[in-house]
């Protein structure tokens, strides 16, 4: 039988941080992939999952009960004001989740639970957050086995002249609003405020990936050598290539604002590991599906044909 349970952490700034464990009950530690027609054997595998943006635990839900299903332990962490966590009396951004929310998370798994190892599954803003927690906390790389990254992108989805007018036109509507009413304009589940959507917009509109409160100088204090820009914002694209963990990055062919093909191939990039894999997925390709943003990770296609890929580089990357 599926069961969900939620766990409330507390981070640093004292915010409710909600985890929730989805497991089948009838699971062995060792168990047979009936679900892909199969007679080998997976190991129980520790699984953090996370969302993005305008979204709560439902957009990685289906996809935790699936892994769930073939034997492993998932996890999904909602951000601070979306789902079950606590709604923040302080303004917050991309950065202010990855600096709080990631680290009790991450200090729940490895202190509390006394997980050993994991792997890391995100869906949007949630693969942004992954990468600047990491970069601020290199002790966890050691600790994760897998990334699987769905639509993810930081500082490449204007580099049309089009895409910079609509981020543009994107960032001047918020700011008017306030907010962006995801839930009225069926985008999600969740309205995001202008401070929290302003860190993202400039990202891409400046086309870097630079933290808004964390000094180079604080960042490097342990080393001599700040490299001439102690006084400057650390830059999270600059410190990419030290994430040395296995990453698997999906993008949707039909996604073409949020995170559109060219920029999640960027990010991509910057981690500079030959053994990342990047995959577009596209009826071009002969996939079931141009996908969009949302659609890459949650829809009947998605299931049939990205989630085995998934579970294929967990079992590559077991420990």
């Amino acid at each position: 039988m599926m069961t969900r349970t939620l766990h409330l952490i507390t981070t640093k700034d004292d915010e409710k941080i909600a985890v929730w464990k989805v497991v089948d009950t009838i699971e062995d530690g060792m168990i047979t992939n009936t679900l892909e027609n199969s007679l080998s054997i997976i190991k129980s595998q520790n699984i953090f999952l996370t969302h993005g943006t305008f979204s709560d635990k439902q957009t990685c839900l289906k996809i935790a009960e699936y892994l769930a299903a073939l034997g492993h332990h998932c996890y999904i962490m909602e951000w601070r004001g979306h789902g079950d966590s606590s709604m923040p009396k302080e303004k917050f951004n991309f950065e202010t989740v990855a600096t709080y929310d990631y680290e009790a998370t991450f200090r729940y798994f490895f202190e509390e639970l006394k997980i050993e190892n994991l792997h890391c599954i995100t869906h949007s803003g949630g693969g942004i957050g992954l990468i600047m927690f990491l970069i601020q906390n290199p002790r966890y790389i050691d600790k994760i086995n897998s990334i699987s990254m769905f639509a993810c992108q930081a500082y490449g989805a204007a580099s049309k002249p089009i895409s910079h007018a609509k981020i543009i036109a994107a960032k001047i509507l918020t700011r008017l609003l306030g907010f962006i009413p995801a839930r009225k304009l069926k985008m999600g589940a969740c309205d995001e405020s202008y401070h929290t959507m302003s860190q993202w917009y400039d990202w891409n509109l400046r086309r870097n990936f630079k933290s808004s409160f964390i000094k180079q100088s604080t960042f490097n204090q342990a080393s001599t050598d700040t490299n001439g820009v102690a006084d400057e914002l650390l830059d999270y694209r600059q410190q990419m290539p030290n994430i040395t963990i296995p990453v698997y990055a999906i993008s949707a062919r039909g996604d073409r604002f949020i995170s559109p093909t060219h920029g999640c191939q960027m990010l991509f990039d910057d981690f500079k590991n030959p053994a990342n894999v990047f995959r577009e997925y596209a009826l071009s390709h002969g996939d079931l599906d141009d996908y969009t943003h949302s659609r890459i990770m949650i829809s009947r296609n998605a299931a049939k044909e990205i989630w085995p890929t998934v579970t294929d580089w967990i079992e590559r990357h077991t420990r």
